[in-house]
């Protein structure tokens, strides 16, 4: 069944998250060392069929590569070199480790468990995944200040 990889690269983690076979959902999947990545995505695509990589990349606010772009643009390149086939897009991933927060305290996860910097890795990469796709089939995404068009807000910032 083909399966959509998404990632959250950093230098020393890298967040992993997978899409279902009709490509509708992200899930987190893994946190891996950064020096196993290529490894271990081998791996999962000797077991499912990977249609693509989706990576996060990062932008400061003013629309400009953050310094982490030049170690995705590595990576990327890993990716290219190692999976020939298998076509990389990147996906913007500002505010999502503030997203995964977000959603790991509003599931009720403890405090304590949400200093987990795997868990927070992981599920940036299925936002990431899930922005992508949901971009691509013309839903709303989940990125802040993401307003349908039906609702309005007042001069004080509330909805009404």
């Amino acid at each position: 069944m083909d399966r959509i990889i998404g990632i959250d690269y950093g230098r020393k983690r890298v967040g992993v998250a997978v899409s279902d076979p009709l490509g509708i959902f992200a899930s987190a999947l893994d946190t891996v060392h950064s020096a196993k990545i290529i490894d271990y995505l081998k791996k999962y695509a000797e077991k499912e069929n990977v249609t693509l990589f989706v990576v996060g990349y990062p932008w400061n606010t003013d629309n400009t590569p953050a310094e982490a772009a030049k170690d995705v643009d590595a990576f990327i390149r890993q990716l290219e070199k190692n999976f020939p086939d298998i076509p990389v897009v990147t996906e913007d991933e500002r505010f999502t480790s503030v997203l995964a927060h977000r959603a790991m305290i509003d599931g009720g996860m403890k405090a304590k468990d949400r200093r987990d910097k795997e868990s927070v890795d992981k599920i940036s990469a299925a936002i990431i995944l899930q922005s992508y796709m949901d971009r691509k089939s013309g839903s709303l995404s989940c990125m802040p200040d993401s307003v349908p068009d039906t609702v309005v807000k007042s001069r004080s910032g509330r909805r009404r």
